[in-house]
């Protein structure tokens, strides 16, 4: 999800700047979403033969289809947080 709103946020992108938006991914785990997202559809990998050789990731038109709904979940999580915590609360 949080690779998908970096993207969207700031368009094309390359791996060491999408670790820097990340810092606590690991580059063995980024690599993995992003093969993972590419697979899917959600992302494009972009890669130049130039020396040394660069890539760049951005969203697929249907990864962009997704941020809509995930903004729609992150305003529910905003609107609904105490509930959630109340009722977690109430189960310790």
């Amino acid at each position: 999800m949080l690779l998908l709103v970096i993207l969207e946020e700031f368009g094309v992108m390359r791996f060491n700047e999408l670790s820097r938006a990340i810092p606590d991914i690991s580059p063995k785990v980024l690599s993995g979403h992003l093969k993972t997202l590419e697979s899917v559809g959600l992302v494009k990998r972009i890669l130049y033969a130039e020396v040394p050789p660069r890539t760049e990731y951005e969203l697929t038109d249907l990864g962009r289809t997704l941020i809509p709904i995930l903004n729609q979940l992150s305003e529910w999580g905003r609107n609904n947080l105490k509930a959630v915590k109340r009722n977690l609360a109430k189960r310790n």
